[in-house]
């Protein structure tokens, strides 16, 4: 027996009930627009006329407004969004996860970013918009679509041949490193290369080096594998290797370590390659910003050293081009191209087509180191302005780490204590100023040590000079009353 049809007024509460259902979830905020009732009804294969019915019926219970010649928008009155009857006010504990879900659910979540505007924020990571090539990108995409294509199609998972290509030669030029396109895994930015080399290195159980303090995702990314995190303290130089646990793996950033800005000396790596040698372990170098060097002189890669196949570099345009365009790309040892192929089509079957050749063509026309030169002139300015207002504003109160390279540097804070941190970066933001504690960077069963002060990551490359005068005058000021109080 064929079923009923629904009739036009049940499709009309069933329109009303999802768009109540998706104001008090948040997804449709106060003031956002709705879909006009002709494409609604085209999406719900309904008439116009049941679809101006339910939004007549939300108007008149005050979950939408309209005025003359606008779309429909939900009321900005409505407030803050709370449950439908019979929703649930909590998060409900899933019935069952594997062990790596279980793992997952047991990091803390990252914070989301507030109402809170700031006059100034030092987040690192964060890029200043005015600094994409715009034009140069765009002239790279409308090369791309206006190329004709016979078909659409799924691409290769290790990245197209044109992008494996120009950044086998870029890499030569900029970072002396040696490779064949054959070993380009062209990824959906560091993190997901951090991801695959985890499930193809790591077993349950195995052992992982990384640096203390270190970068966070990473660690994460280790022990969601069910991994074995052994943090190593880092100085100056770097990691310090003289002393290495037998491990699968280690994970340094020895450009510009993370946070605190060491550059690993030569000794330093040729030691990490030798225990890498001896142990079979594999050495992830996460080469994420040696773009940026201004007092030093580039120093080589790991993986230029390398004359056993043990190390992985991690490259990434994120601190280049933009963080937003999730590109990032692996350099595996001949031996592991074909197992990061297939973790890679597995993953996500290949990165996205459009930016890959967009990217392709950057770097081959030459724009691409063209911007990463004027960057650098732009983000060595931002420093200088920032290490001389640090200097002028607060003197003796501060120690600053981490200058020679990158797109941050560590501020230790003289007078105010570790344990302050956290109540002195929340006063900070009352005031609108955005700052970054040093302490959750660290792993406190590593034993790292560290000055007894609090400690900042101050990210400059989103700011101009003036915001980072200003941001800084108002460091000293919030540092000097809160010394006071």
């Amino acid at each position: 027996m064929r079923p009923e049809a629904p009739t036009p007024e049940r499709v009309t509460q069933r329109i009303s009930e999802t768009i109540k259902t998706q104001i008090a979830s948040g997804l449709l905020g106060p003031g956002a627009r709705l879909p006009s009732t002709r494409s609604l009804a085209a999406e719900w294969g309904v008439s116009r006329t049941t679809v101006t019915a339910a939004y007549e019926q939300l108007i008149a219970e005050g979950y939408l407004e309209t005025r003359q010649g606008a779309l429909a928008q939900v009321a900005r009155d409505l407030g803050q969004a709370s449950p439908l009857p019979g929703q649930p006010t909590t998060r409900a504990a899933p019935d069952r996860l594997s062990a790596f879900g279980q793992r997952l659910a047991a990091f803390p979540l990252p914070p989301l970013a507030g109402p809170m505007r700031l006059t100034v924020d030092f987040r690192y990571g964060d890029l200043a918009a005015d600094d994409f090539p715009v034009l140069a990108w765009r002239k790279a995409v409308t090369g791309v679509l206006l190329r004709r294509r016979p078909r659409l199609r799924y691409e290769d998972p290790s990245g197209l041949p044109g992008l494996r290509t120009a950044l086998q030669g870029y890499l030569w030029r900029a970072r002396g490193l040696r490779c064949e396109p054959g070993q380009v895994i062209v990824v959906s930015g560091s993190q997901q290369g951090l991801d695959l080399c985890a499930r193809l290195l790591l077993d349950p159980g195995d052992q992982a080096v990384i640096e203390n303090p270190g970068y966070n995702l990473a660690r994460q990314v280790f022990l969601a594998v069910g991994a074995e995190v052994v943090p190593i303290t880092v100085d100056r130089d770097g990691m310090r290797t003289e002393s290495l646990p037998p491990a699968r793996l280690a994970y340094v950033t020895p450009s510009h370590q993370f946070p605190l800005g060491g550059v690993m000396s030569v000794g330093r790596r040729r030691e990490l390659l030798a225990w890498a040698r001896h142990t079979g372990a594999h050495v992830i170098e996460d080469d994420y910003d040696s773009e940026y060097r201004y007092d030093i002189a580039p120093v080589p890669t790991v993986q230029a050293m390398d004359g056993a196949g043990r190390v992985i570099y991690l490259g990434t345009v994120s601190k280049t081009l933009s963080p937003t365009l999730r590109l990032g790309y692996l350099v595996v040892p001949v031996a592991l191209a074909d197992a990061f192929a297939q973790a890679k089509r597995l993953a996500d079957r290949h990165a996205p087509g459009l930016e890959q050749e967009a990217l392709a063509n950057l770097i081959e026309s030459g724009s691409y180191e063209r911007h990463v030169r004027r960057v650098r002139r732009r983000n060595g300015e931002r420093r200088a302005a920032l290490l001389a207002a640090l200097s002028a504003n607060l003197g003796d109160a501060v120690i600053v780490v981490g200058v020679d390279a990158g797109l941050h540097v560590v501020a230790w804070l003289n007078g105010i204590p570790r344990a302050a941190e956290e109540d002195f970066a929340r006063q900070a933001a009352s005031a609108g100023l955005g700052i970054y504690p040093i302490s959750p960077l660290y792993d406190r069963t590593g034993g790292a040590l560290r000055p007894g002060c609090a400690g900042l990551v101050l990210g400059y490359a989103a700011l101009s000079v003036a915001s980072i005068e200003k941001g800084v005058g108002l460091l000293a000021e919030l540092t000097r009353s809160y010394k006071q109080g």
